[in-house]
């Protein structure tokens, strides 16, 4: 049991630096893209890859808790 504990202990902490990271990237690609007047067809790229960054997130965040329900049982 203790195992299982670790192993989604650590996969809990895999997502949250995604989801940190996500955060730091779009909060960056937002700045530089202001700085660097990049066109809004960029900046919306770079938007949708953060969005992608935080779907993923929600994904995995569901996996743990499947994984956790199924480990209850």
């Amino acid at each position: 049991m203790a195992e299982r504990d670790t192993d989604t202990a650590a996969r809990g902490r895999k997502v949250a630096l995604l989801i940190a990271g996500t955060g730091v990237y779009w909060a960056l690609a937002t700045f530089i893209g202001g700085q660097l007047g990049l066109d809004q067809r960029t900046r919306a790229l770079l938007d949708l890859i953060a969005l992608v960054g935080f779907a993923l997130a929600i994904v995995k965040i569901y996996q743990i808790w499947r994984s956790r329900q199924n480990d209850q049982r």
